[in-house]
């Protein structure tokens, strides 16, 4: 709005308070809404003009009717606002979970980019199924995914001391196993003996990498408060 009073204006007649969509996940003043870009186009195609202020890579802002999105709001008194988002394809043939994600310049390195990649696998681990960020990935983006992925293996690896294969550790976290063998080779946490990966690490290095993983640890996701089922396909009916 280019005039104070046009806001001004705005802020008496309209009673929103929160974004549009479903309230699917809330844990103390943290709530997350998901929101169809095919029921609500506008707000959506403006989410993503806001996006593109702050994303130079960001291509799309018109077609968003295929996608969803996941907007992550502080809540107060006063309402609930906007730290945030994800888009992911309704249908994605890659197992893409995850779009484009932004996270508010006031709002950024207090660990709401790691909680809305978390919120992305926890979705999918709700849907059944290994899920991976679109490609090709930025460098911003690999740097926060790639963070994500170190502290979710350097954990996994600790509490069950090793004994598990890549594609265990992918059923249990959602990653996918492309994505865990080359954050554990980041590591140097895996070999390759005999045509198949081997995970290599003892606990003495594994604690060695969580003190710098864990520095910057931001507040989790609480998988018990995600309210959400993964949508039914419609079946087509042919007379």
């Amino acid at each position: 709005m280019k005039k104070k009073k046009t806001l001004n204006r705005h802020k008496m007649k309209c009673d929103l308070r929160h974004p549009p969509g479903n309230e699917i996940y809330r844990n103390g003043n943290l709530s997350v809404f998901e929101i169809d870009g095919k029921k609500n186009k506008i707000y959506c195609q403006n989410l993503c003009l806001l996006a593109k202020l702050f994303l130079d890579h960001k291509t799309l802002y018109y077609d968003v009717e295929p996608f969803l999105f996941y907007i992550m709001t502080e809540c107060d008194t006063r309402g609930c606002h906007m730290v945030g988002y994800f888009s992911k394809e309704k249908n994605s043939q890659e197992d893409y979970n995850l779009a484009c994600i932004l996270t508010l310049p006031p709002y950024q390195r207090k660990g709401y980019g790691k909680l809305l990649i978390s919120f992305a696998y926890e979705l999918s681990k709700k849907e059944g199924k290994q899920g991976t960020p679109e490609k090709p990935l930025s460098d911003l983006g690999l740097l926060s995914f790639r963070s994500y992925w170190t502290q979710v293996l350097l954990e996994i690896l600790r509490k069950h001391r090793g004994n598990l294969s890549i594609k265990d550790i992918s059923e249990m976290t959602a990653i996918k196993t492309e994505d865990i063998i080359s954050t554990l080779q980041s590591l140097n946490l895996i070999k390759y003996w005999k045509g198949q990966h081997i995970i290599s690490v003892t606990p003495k290095v594994i604690e060695e990498h969580l003190k710098n993983a864990t520095k910057n640890a931001a507040c989790r996701i609480e998988p018990k408060n995600i309210h959400w089922a993964p949508p039914t396909p419609v079946s087509k009916k042919y007379k």
